[in-house]
């Protein structure tokens, strides 16, 4: 006697049930997606006890019909598909024709339902797979679909449910996805009476994003959009300083499908690259269409998980998007609101941008004798823009001058700030400006006081196109990047700066990193010109594992500008190595090199080798905390770090500057009220 059999009915929809009806909040998946379909303009959901007593949602869609009605309870039956061919351009969320009677399977479930206007429909109540009751209703055009008792018959699954603010969580984090995939749509969540989500189905995502995040989230989102020849995105992003311990506040949306992606999550953690720090992630709400040819939704049951037909074009024009958008955004964290809430004083402010006082003219320099009378004009954009920042004392130095004993700040020669553009490294007394007191004693006038010449320092390899900011200080001409007056120094680690929009404190050891990183990240990418060769060769030690592995991969090491030969069974030699490491740090950073090399399993990234790299040394070469530096210093530092492509958050992605705006001074000193 054969063995095999064809299941009960009933007994297949509750084994079906077990891969459709994982939890209540799939049941609420199941049955908002189906009213989504049915081209509902607004939405109700009523959950009791964390959806394991009652899930009810009602919408006022199209309806079923009547002869439909019990049909749409039996296994794949379903309106939304007719051919094979469909499967290759499925433009519903629901298309299976599992939900219904995997649902009405393990639970008691009633639906009432019209297809038209006329009030009247038809209402049919299943228990546990088995029709109870098929009558005439009165019923307003839409669906109203109630569970109730889940898994009342299926013991062994309701003993594995988790607890009831559980089971809620994952019924309101489906929602709150429906509701920013579905702006157009009015969402109500309820649980036991409570309002958890309302939207107003207006079409605004943002106003969606305020309901589901909060007002300060929404006001913290960026706009993002873009086309491409095979898709258009739409959606928010966050702003840097708005940021997560997790990827749950990433929500992507393909052709109104909440979906899971790991390729569209690495696109937009690539895009926000160096700009969130270690364990942190975006808030991003982006809406992704395409045609229903170029992705697979039919992978998973629960229909979360898709295949791009072109992935990696997908990935690259969602990351080049993000780019963009944040690109044009100023990235500076203030502490509080910037507005205030009505006007109560209107103080007087101080203006930074004034015109240059009377000074008498000063003496003339040796080099203005030299270059007769005429000075030496600084050449870079930064220098000239921060001119006036640089020549005689201004309203602030005119005070020190009546204090006694307290010499004014002395004047500053036109070409000090050009000096300063050097390339990366210790800001060192060699290349620094010091006060001369010499100078100031032979003067006779602090006012016209001449400055020690600086010493001439030979450019290094590549210094010259660092040193010409044309093409640096797009950033700066945009205008993006605020134009700060230098204060003082605080502790030895911030610079305290100032304009007209309030108070600026600036972490000198990010900001230095920032600028040595985007240098040092130029220069890795082209090593092969500015090789070094050694005299005397650093040597390399390894495994014979780790050895075996490095002859292999010395390909890698080339490109990244370091040359190594064999030497021995385990030990290699360093012949060469990029010129710009920075010195006394070569041996360490070529060793953390070979272990990065070493330790991919698949190919080398040479991007990322680089990029490693390039975070590595502008670590070790910038300043640190408690290093001191003179005014001119700070400014010649703050300039670079304006003509930086991104100058708002170190390699490391912490924040370079925070703003105190005035009126958040003026409210800390009672000088307003509102």
């Amino acid at each position: 006697m054969g063995k095999i059999k064809v299941l009960d009915e009933q007994l297949a929809n509750q084994i079906a049930a077990g891969e459709v009806v994982e939890r209540p909040s799939s049941v609420v998946k199941e049955l908002v997606e189906n009213a989504i379909d049915a081209g509902s303009s607004a939405i109700d959901v009523q959950v009791e006890e964390g959806g394991l007593a009652l899930i009810r949602v009602t919408d006022d869609g199209s309806g079923i019909e009547p002869e439909d009605l019990e049909t749409a309870f039996q296994r794949h039956a379903t309106s939304k598909l007719l051919t094979s061919r469909d499967l290759f351009r499925i433009a519903s969320l629901g298309f299976r024709g599992e939900a219904l009677p995997s649902i009405a399977a393990v639970a008691r479930v009633e639906c009432v339902s019209s297809a038209g206007d006329g009030g009247l429909g038809k209402r049919l109540v299943i228990e546990g797979g088995a029709v109870r009751a098929f009558e005439n209703a009165n019923a307003p055009q839409g669906t109203d679909m109630t569970v109730r008792d889940l898994f009342y018959n299926t013991p062994a699954r309701l003993k594995y449910m988790k607890s009831i603010q559980t089971e809620l969580g994952h019924i309101s984090d489906y929602m709150n996805r429906l509701a920013l995939a579905h702006p157009g749509i009015a969402f109500t969540l309820k649980h036991n009476g409570n309002t958890l989500l309302r939207t107003l189905g207006n079409g605004d995502r943002l106003q969606v994003i305020a309901a589901v995040y909060g007002t300060n989230t929404a006001k913290g989102m960026i706009p993002v959009s873009g086309d491409h020849p095979d898709y258009q995105l739409l959606g928010f992003v966050s702003k840097p300083e708005l940021t997560k311990a997790n990827r749950n506040g990433i929500t992507a949306i393909v052709n109104g499908r909440y979906i899971r992606s790991f390729v569209i999550n690495q696109a937009i953690l690539q895009a926000f690259h160096t700009l969130l720090p270690i364990n942190r992630y975006p808030l991003a709400v982006l809406e992704i269409g395409m045609h229903p040819g170029l992705v697979d939704v039919n992978v998973h049951p629960s229909k979360m998980e898709v295949r791009f037909s072109k992935e990696p074009e997908l990935k690259s024009f969602i990351e080049e998007t993000l780019r963009a958008a944040l690109g044009g955004c100023v990235h500076i964290p203030s502490g509080a609101p910037q507005q205030r809430s009505k006007p109560v004083l209107v103080q007087e402010r101080i203006s930074f941008r004034r015109p240059e006082p009377d000074f008498p003219p000063p003496s003339p320099t040796a080099n203005e004798r030299s270059n007769g009378g005429r000075g030496q004009a600084p050449t870079g954009t930064f220098a000239a823009e921060r001119q006036p920042l640089h020549r005689g004392p201004d309203t602030f130095d005119k005070g020190r001058d009546k204090r006694a004993g307290v010499p004014p700040l002395p004047a500053v020669p036109p070409d000090a700030a050009e000096k300063l553009y050097a390339p990366p490294g210790k800001l060192q007394a060699d290349w620094a400006i010091r006060e001369s007191s010499a100078a100031l004693e032979a003067a006779g006038h602090p006012e016209q006081a001449q400055t020690a010449a600086l010493p001439e320092r030979p450019p290094a390899p590549g210094e010259a196109e660092l040193l010409a900011p044309s093409e640096k200080s797009e950033a700066g001409d945009k205008g993006r990047f605020p134009e700060l007056s230098w204060i003082g120094q605080l502790h030895g680690t911030y610079f305290v700066a100032q304009n007209e929009d309030g108070l600026y404190l600036v972490d000198q050891h990010a900001a230095h990193e920032r600028i040595n990183y985007e240098y040092y990240l130029r220069k890795f990418g082209e090593p092969a010109p500015y090789t070094q060769p050694l005299l005397v060769p650093l040597t390399l030690e390894f495994t014979a594992g780790e050895a075996e592995l490095a002859r292999s991969r010395l390909q890698a090491f080339a490109e990244a500008g370091v040359e190594l030969e064999p030497f021995g069974l385990n030990a290699f030699l360093v012949r060469a190595h990029p010129e710009w490491l920075p010195k006394g740090e070569e041996q360490a950073i070529i060793e953390e090199m070979a272990e990065w090399i070493l330790s991919e399993k698949k190919a080398v990234d040479i991007a990322k080798l680089r990029e490693k790299a390039a975070i590595m040394c502008s670590c070790k070469a910038s300043i640190k905390a408690n290093d001191r530096m003179t005014r001119e210093e700070g400014e010649a530092l703050l300039g670079r770090l304006a003509a930086c492509e991104q100058p708002y958050t170190c390699p490391h992605g912490r924040p370079i500057v925070v703003h105190i705006s005035t009126y958040q001074l003026e409210k800390m000193f009672k000088r307003v009220m509102s």
